[in-house]
C-alpha cells in the first residue's frame, strides 16, 4: 500500500544553521531528510558550500566527498532549476518558481521498505514523466534518518525561456 507524506516550509534554509533550526532537522522521519535535502539543494546556485554544509548533516556520519561534490557542482552546469521543480507549483512554464510555502510531496511503493534499514521515498519533478527517489538509512542507534542515495539532480524538461 502506497503512502503520501507531504512536508512544507515557510522558507528554504540558506545554511546549516537555518537548517538544524528547521523542526524537520531532527531526521525522525525518512521524508523530513528527503525534504531537507530538495530544499538544501534549492540553494546550491545561491551558495554552493553552505549547500554542501547543509548535506553533510543530512548525510550524519558520511560527509560528502571530493567525488560527492564534484557530481553535485556537475549538475547545475546546465540547469539550477532542477530541485525547484520537487516542489507545488513549480512547471517549465514558470521557469521552475514553487509556489509559496514550499511543499514537496513523497511517496512510497511496494518495494520501499525491501531493504532492512533503509526507505526509499519517490518524488514527481514538475520537469519529468516518472518519479525519482531518495533512499534514506535509519540510524540504529539514534533512530534518525540521513541521506543515503539520491535520483533527484539529473535531467528534466529545459525551461520554456532558453536564457532562464
Amino acid at each position: 500500500m502506497a503512502e503520501k507524506f507531504t512536508v512544507t516550509f515557510g522558507s528554504l534554509p540558506k545554511n546549516v544553521d537555518e537548517l538544524k533550526a528547521l523542526p524537520e532537522a531532527s531526521l525522525s522521519e525518512p521524508q523530513f531528510a528527503a525534504a531537507l535535502f530538495v530544499a538544501a539543494v534549492a540553494n546550491f546556485p545561491n551558495d554552493r558550500e553552505a549547500t554542501y554544509e547543509m548535506i553533510d548533516f543530512l548525510r550524519g556520519p558520511r560527509p560528502l566527498s571530493a567525488y560527492d561534490k564534484s557530481f553535485i557542482k556537475d549538475r547545475f552546469m546546465d540547469a539550477d532549476y532542477v530541485p525547484r521543480s520537487y516542489f507545488a507549483g513549480s512547471s517549465p512554464e514558470n521557469k521552475y518558481t514553487p509556489t509559496e510555502p514550499y511543499t514537496i510531496t513523497f511517496e512510497t511503493n511496494p518495494y520501499s521498505y525491501d531493504d532492512e534499514g533503509y526507505v526509499k521515498l519517490w518524488v514527481r519533478s514538475s520537469g519529468a514523466d516518472s518519479p525519482r527517489d531518495i533512499v534514506l538509512r535509519k540510524q540504529g542507534s539514534t533512530g534518525k534518518y540521513f541521506l543515503w542515495e539520491q535520483h533527484v539532480l539529473v535531467g528534466i524538461r529545459p525551461c520554456d525561456d532558453p536564457w532562464a
